[in-house]
Parts: structure tokens; sequence; C-alpha cells
């Protein structure tokens, strides 16, 4: 008997914690993975370019960054995250003391996401979703929900103030782009011939870069068919090694494809496959890590602002080097001079070739990455699993972004020099932009 009353006082003191326990933290890396994620979907659904899409990223994570700071928290500077362009700009900041800014900076990301995109109004049910889970969770009250609400909303609105006067919307005022004639220049590739694309980005202001020329890359290999020049084994290259490709390989190659421009046919019927974007790759990627370490929201924000203004700028540096080029893809002398029946294993993407977006915009990221998180981070790749392709496991940010690079060699739309080069460019943008931040 006495021993029944000892479990019983035992029992009744293990009750009494687990009743006065503090709730389970939320997991905010995760959470915020989640909902950026919502905003990757509706990209995929919009056929998002790779710079528009990181332009989307860039100015989302930038209004959750700036509502959770903008909240006293002591982490980083918007002087620091920002580059000029932020600095050119200012705004009023809500005057209120919130229980969850957390909860307002989500809000703020999916209302930016809802404004900056052609779908983005189905965003509206997903900021429903997270209210409805905020209550549930009890990150807020029904009575603190309101004010909640209008902060988000303010930082949301004074971010899309800032993105009306990036030369966004004045693009298709420009001068409409013509390929190049003659031998050596770009032009459209099979099998659906789409025009290029963004062919005017060099004019978006960037975040950090000051000066485009700075961070142009070295001449590329001129067009030349002579054997033994360097354009012509560049050529050679491509065309032997995507022809003897490891089951590793062509595995490396369609993981980091992430070309939301492919298109299947069926008879006469075009159908557009869904893919992530190279930056919703690498934000994706920032998301693992930031999860991994358990960082706190504000380290989270503030990560993932910081890959999405580096993607910004890097896709613009890559892009006007891009049409700056005008170079031909490898698809097109191969059919014209070689083989006409040789395809790449990947799906030409509708723009000149030098330098590789790829390896400019992985290198860059992996750079800021490394400079947050540290070298030899390891972490497994999951970021694909969404498109039915299996996790990878990386130990470290930048042999992901080499593994990144050389995929545009297996998959047969890039030359070398592009690969190499681009790489360099983007080692230099993001180096820039960590001294900077760090």
């Amino acid at each position: 008997m006495k021993s029944l009353k000892i479990y019983l006082i035992l029992l009744g003191l293990t009750i009494s914690q687990l009743v006065h326990a503090e709730p389970k933290s939320p997991n905010w890396p995760k959470i915020y993975a989640d909902k950026l994620f919502q905003l990757t979907e509706i990209m995929v659904t919009d056929v998002a370019s790779p710079p528009v899409a990181a332009r989307i990223y860039a100015y989302a994570t930038l209004a959750s960054y700036l509502t959770i700071q903008e909240q006293g928290v002591k982490f980083k500077h918007l002087s620091l995250l920002g580059g000029t362009y932020l600095a050119q700009n200012s705004w009023s900041t809500p005057n209120a003391s919130l229980k969850s800014p957390e909860f307002a900076a989500i809000i703020a990301m999916l209302q930016v996401g809802e404004a900056i995109m052609p779908s983005g109004y189905l965003l509206k049910e997903r900021q429903e979703e997270w209210i409805s889970e905020a209550l549930k969770a009890k990150i807020i009250s029904k009575k603190e929900l309101q004010v909640h609400l209008e902060y988000g909303t303010e930082i949301a609105k004074s971010v899309m103030e800032i993105a009306k006067k990036d030369g966004y919307l004045q693009l298709s005022t420009l001068t409409r782009y013509t390929p190049s004639q003659g031998e050596g220049f770009w032009y459209p590739t099979p099998p659906a011939y789409i025009a290029a694309v963004e062919p005017e980005w060099k004019t978006i202001k960037p975040f950090f870069i000051e000066d485009l020329a700075a961070y142009k890359p070295t001449p590329m290999a001129p067009f030349n068919l002579t054997e033994g020049s360097s354009f012509h084994t560049q050529l050679m290259e491509v065309y032997t090694v995507t022809q003897e490709l490891t089951e590793e390989q062509k595995l490396i190659a369609n993981f980091w494809d992430c070309n939301p421009f492919m298109v299947d046919f069926s008879g006469h019927m075009a159908i557009g496959i869904k893919k992530i974007s190279p930056g919703g790759h690498w934000m994706g990627i920032t998301g693992i890590a930031a999860e991994k370490q358990q960082l706190s929201f504000a380290e989270t924000a503030y990560v993932h602002a910081l890959v999405g203004l580096t993607l910004h700028d890097a896709f613009i540096s890559c892009w006007q080097a891009k049409y700056e080029t005008n170079r031909i893809r490898p698809e097109t002398v191969i059919n014209q001079k070689m083989d006409q029946r040789w395809r790449p294993l990947l799906q030409t993407p509708p723009f000149p070739e030098y330098t590789s977006g790829h390896s400019v915009i992985s290198r860059a990221s992996a750079i800021v990455l490394t400079g947050y998180f540290g070298d030899n981070f390891e972490f497994i790749d999951s970021s694909e699993t969404y498109f039915g392709l299996p996790e990878r496991p990386f130990k470290s940010f930048l042999l992901a972004s080499e593994e990144a690079a050389i995929s545009r060699l297996y998959g047969g739309i890039h030359f070398r020099d592009a690969i190499d080069e681009g790489v360099k460019q983007g080692e230099k943008i993001g180096k820039m932009i960590w001294e900077r931040t760090k």
C-alpha cells in the first residue's frame, strides 16, 4: 500500500509538470521555409524566369527581415544588408510593439508575394491558413491579430514601393530584342524555340553592385570552328562528354536542371514541365541549413534575405554578360555544323550561353552561405524532392556549387569557359557582398 501511495504521488507530480510545462517553441526555420515555398509554388505556376524569380525572392525575404528588424531585433542593421539601393529609399515604420513579430514577418512576406506575382492572389488563402495556424498554436491571440496584420501589411507596402523604383516596370517600354545575325550568335533553340528571356535585365537596379562593369567576366573564346581553336576544342568536349555520360553524371545534370521553361510534346500539344528555378534551389538549401542549425527566426529571416539579394544581383550581372556576348548554344552549332540528330541531355534554356547562370548564382550563394555557416557545412539537399528527384548529400556549399556548375556541361547546354568564368564571376560577387555584410 505504501508503494502504491508513493507511485500515485510521483504520477501526480509528473502530470502537474506536464500541465504546467512551457509550450514547445515553434520550429521557426521550418515554418519560414514552408511559407517561402508557397511563393515558389506560385512562381512555378507562373513560369517565372530565373532572374524574375530571384527578384521575387529578394523583395519577399527582405520584407520578412525588415519586419523583424524594425521590431528591435539587434542582429544586423539594414544599412549592411541593403547596400546603396536600399539606403537611397526610406519608409515610415509602423509604431507598434508586437507579441509575435515572427507572425507579422511571414504575413509581410506572403503579401509581397501576392503583390509582386501575376498569380499572387493565390496567396490570399495561404495567409488565411497562416492566421489559423498561428491562432491554434497560440503564437498570437484573436485580440492581438489585427495589429499584427496591419504591421505586416505596412511593411509589405513599403517594400513594394521600393520595388517599383528598380526598373522592372519599365522593361516593357524598352526596344524589343532581335537576335544578332551571323555565325556564332544565339538563336532560339528546340523544341519550343522560345524567344529570348529578359534581354534588358541589366537595367534592373542591383542591391549591392554599384558598377556592373567591375563584375564582367573575361572575354569568351571567339567563335572559330578551326580544329585546335579554343572554341572548337570546347565544342568537341560538349559533343563527346554528352555521349559518354555515366549514370551519376546524368543524375547530377537532372538534379541541377532547374529549367522553368522545359516543354514536352505529345503530338501537336506542348506540355510545360514544372521545375524550380535555380534561385529557388538555393533558397531551398538556405532553408535546409537554417533548420539544421536551428537558427532563431531573426537569423533565419536575415540569411534568407541575404541569399535572396545575392541571387538578385548575381542574375543582373550574369544577364548583362549573356546579352552583351549573345553567344550561340552548343545545340545550335552542333546541329548546324556536325550532327543534326544530336540533342543535349537537358533542354536548352531560352537565352544566350555566356556566362553560365548556374555557375554565377550558385557560386555567389555558396560564398555567402559559407561565410555565414562556415566551411565544410554538411547538408542533405532535398530541394528537388517535390519535383520527383532524390536527395543529394554535400560536404559543403562550395562543393554543391561546383557540382551545379559542371552539371551544365553534362547537360550539354554550356561550354567549358562559360562554366569556369561564371564561377569566377559569382565568386567575385559573393565575396564583395559577404565583405560588406559580415
